[in-house]
């Protein structure tokens, strides 16, 4: 289970054929219906859905597959991750949080473990996974398919029995942890449930109508969606895993969206309101001795383009979907998801990102 995409396992070759160029004075094929159509068809995926948005600002909804809702609601994992980080980039622009503050100051004594130090850990390493904390997410995947419910401070336990991957600063590892101590943060800054201040700040103004957070213990998807499969090796068997408790994931990967409201929400990010124009460069500036392939930000990745350019956004993975967002910045803001959850060593997870390269070139 990744409840983080870890992108350096991905195919990243978006520049794929997703399909073969129309013969002279034929209709030229839709990439993406066609990419799509491959995941179903060619990948063996239950179902698969996207939305793309383009320059002219057209919007197009797809679907592939059997029971697959239109613009039906899914389970985003790590794209949860931008949505913290816009939090607390908001209340970085109020002066509530400095980025470059210790998380000490705001959890003081939170963060004690072997070569885990709060004093020593900033605020923006959270955000651009630069804090060497360590992950949790493979003690707890068991946990959340099976319904358990984890407090924020439990899992945050889970993982301070681990030692530190790196000394703060020094290095990257992507780490669910250090988003889950975002949320904390925000939390304690506040003085209200993450959920009320992500509702406030970023969902109704952004208008996503169909993303919400779940509340403590709700295991069930609400409205139309698409059942989520799991499978343990690629191609193996696969498990019914809709109705997972994903508390565990929390501020990391928990929230449920639909394509639409990705693909709007990160071009809302990109040049909308949502992030100060102050902390924008923040925003977007890559993180020191960061991933190879791919740079991170404060919560969001950027990718080339086969097509020329590059798109901000973020993948996500957690049992029962997968899910690939993203937008430009010129207009152009796509997303596509599958409802399978592979298994290490799939190719189904490059072949979604061609699509959205395919979905963003068009």
């Amino acid at each position: 289970m990744r409840i983080g995409l870890a992108a350096t396992t991905l195919v990243l070759t978006a520049a794929l054929a997703v399909g073969a160029a129309a013969p002279a004075g034929a209709a030229r094929p839709d990439p993406v219906r066609q990419g799509l159509d491959a995941l179903v068809g060619a990948d063996g995926v239950p179902g698969a859905l996207a939305t793309v948005t383009g320059r002219d600002g057209r919007t197009r909804v797809y679907t592939a597959g059997e029971d697959v809702p239109r613009d039906g609601r899914i389970r985003i994992g790590s794209v949860t991750k931008s949505f913290t980080a816009v939090v607390v980039l908001q209340l970085a622009g109020e002066g509530a949080i400095e980025l470059d503050k210790p998380v000490e100051k705001y959890l003081p004594g939170l963060l004690r473990g072997e070569g885990v130090d709060g004093n020593a850990i900033t605020v923006r390493m959270l955000l651009n996974h630069t804090s060497g904390l360590p992950d949790y997410e493979l003690d707890v995947t068991d946990d959340i398919i099976a319904g358990r419910y984890y407090e924020p401070r439990d899992a945050l336990d889970v993982a301070l029995r681990h030692p530190a991957e790196f000394t703060p600063g020094t290095s990257w590892k992507y780490s669910n942890t250090n988003f889950l101590v975002a949320g904390l943060v925000v939390q304690k800054i506040t003085g209200r449930p993450f959920a009320e201040e992500l509702d406030r700040r970023v969902l109704k103004p952004a208008g996503l109508a169909h993303t919400y957070f779940p509340a403590p213990g709700e295991t069930e998807i609400r409205g139309r969606h698409p059942r989520g499969y799991r499978e343990q090796v690629p191609g193996g068997p696969r498990r019914d895993v809709t109705d997972i408790d994903p508390s565990a994931a929390w501020t990391a990967g928990a929230m449920v969206s639909t394509n639409s409201d990705l693909a709007r929400f990160y071009d809302e990010v990109l040049t909308g309101d949502l992030v100060p124009d102050s902390l924008r460069d923040d925003l977007l500036t890559p993180a020191p001795n960061g991933p190879s392939g791919y740079a991170y930000g404060l919560g969001v990745m950027n990718f080339p383009l086969s097509c020329g350019g590059s798109y901000w956004g973020h993948y996500g993975g957690i049992p029962g979907f997968l899910t690939f967002s993203g937008a430009v910045g010129d207009g152009r803001s796509a997303s596509i998801a599958v409802n399978l959850e592979t298994a290490g060593g799939s190719e189904i997870p490059g072949h979604a990102v061609a699509v959205l390269d395919a979905a963003l070139c068009r």
